[in-house]
């Protein structure tokens, strides 16, 4: 028994990996490519992938928007998740990103399934909502620029059905938004992000401590 999570260190996590991760080999190179570029920090942890696809089945989902999809790893996981008469919308907005996923999902045999839209993320989310697509969502992922999370947020809470859930990404921060040193635009905005979902009774929510902690919230 514990009265709190248990710390992940190093031997643990990878003892974690061991006993846990089921991570094909499409992804797991995928993955390895990612790493070499500057930005490979933006890559989400393979286990947290996982956790990811067990969600997406858990809800029994078909539709899934995505909002950051850096180089395709989260949306792969997801898609493999999906029936095959499923669909994924990922919204990003640098095309050779995108570039580098598209072998990975045709590799995978899910490039049927992911539609990809390069354009700013909150105009895509307002595009969708004007052309009537509140509710139709059953699974969002949040995880592009922080100081937009909010608008990100409500956006896809309106397009998701109830009983959808909106999954948001590095809400921990590397533990910088319980650092009150840290002043930073993005700790701020992820700090107030974080209290704003602890009051909306919109929700049912849950902060879990995976990866760069991910916020689950269902809609109600």
């Amino acid at each position: 028994m514990s009265n709190r999570s248990t710390p992940l260190t190093d031997t643990l996590h990878q003892y974690l990996l061991d006993v846990s991760l089921r991570e094909p080999d499409v992804l797991k190179r995928l993955r390895e490519e990612t790493a070499q570029l500057p930005e490979h920090n933006m890559q989400i942890a393979p286990e947290q992938g996982q956790f990811m696809q067990l969600l997406v089945k858990m809800l029994n989902a078909r539709e899934v928007v995505e909002i950051g999809t850096f180089t395709g790893y989260s949306a792969l996981a997801m898609a493999l998740a999906l029936p095959a008469d499923g669909h994924l919308l990922a919204c990003d907005y640098n095309e050779e990103w995108i570039a580098m996923a598209q072998p990975y999902w045709e590799e995978a045999g899910v490039a049927d399934r992911i539609e990809t839209r390069v354009a700013p993320a909150a105009d895509t989310l307002a595009k969708l909502i004007e052309q009537g697509r509140n509710g139709t969502f059953d699974f969002a992922f949040i995880d592009a620029d922080k100081t937009s999370y909010d608008i990100y947020y409500e956006r896809c809470l309106e397009l998701v059905r109830p009983g959808g859930v909106v999954a948001v990404d590095n809400t921990l921060w590397h533990g910088r938004v319980a650092d009150d040193r840290d002043p930073s635009e993005d700790t701020l905005a992820l700090r107030a992000f974080n209290r704003k979902l602890h009051g909306d009774e919109r929700v049912d929510l849950s902060l879990v401590p995976i990866g760069d902690g991910v916020t689950l919230a269902r809609k109600r």
